[in-house]
């Protein structure tokens, strides 16, 4: 693979094929965790992190063991333990470095583990011939970037409709989906691009 595929794995993972707003993967996470900025971008972090590695060793659990052992069939099962295993050290890292960060984040940290757009990356890496341990990397990470622009954006939004006068039947749930809905419309702007 040459800078300008790379180049490609990347505006795509980020805004094209964004998994939150472009094929609406990890929408519990987005929602649930998105009413703080702060909270919002220690999210986005962890899941960054998690997509990363996680794509890097599903890509390798792929490539050179269930494939060569003939048992493609339990590629689900064996990236889910990938993945949860790089959940449970974030888990533990966020406890012992960041309390504040590990109590705002609540259930939502654990759920990282099912969130279907972590294994979402990990089956698309898997399925793309042409990729390359350093592509299923590089797509991992900028695909947990994308996600992170993605809860960051909603945040900031759900934080300004907090002092906005919004009318009765909206307050909540309602605007916060309203609003979800006009960045995903956003997003689609950039389908033709790759």
């Amino acid at each position: 693979m040459n800078f300008t595929q790379y180049l490609l794995i990347i505006v795509s993972g980020i805004f094209v094929n964004n998994f939150v707003l472009s094929q609406f993967l990890g929408i519990c996470p987005f929602l649930g965790v998105s009413r703080k900025t702060d909270t919002a971008v220690g999210m986005g972090l962890a899941v960054i992190f998690v997509m990363g590695v996680a794509s890097l060793f599903t890509f390798i659990v792929q490539k050179y063991v269930l494939v060569p052992l003939h048992i493609e069939y339990l590629q689900t099962i064996a990236f889910i333990l990938v993945i949860a295993a790089f959940v449970q050290i974030v888990e533990m890292v966020l406890k012992k470095f960041s309390p504040g960060l590990y109590g705002a984040l609540g259930v939502y940290l654990p759920l990282i583990t099912t969130n279907c757009a972590v294994l979402g990356v990990a089956i698309v890496n898997a399925g793309q011939p042409s990729y390359t341990v350093l592509a299923a990397f590089i797509n991992g990470v900028f695909s947990g970037v994308g996600f992170m622009l993605a809860i960051v954006l909603l945040a900031g939004v759900r934080e300004r409709l907090e002092s906005a006068d919004v009318p009765k039947a909206f307050k909540g749930f309602p605007i916060t989906l309203a609003a979800a809905s006009i960045i995903s419309m956003a997003f689609v702007a950039f389908a033709g691009m790759v």
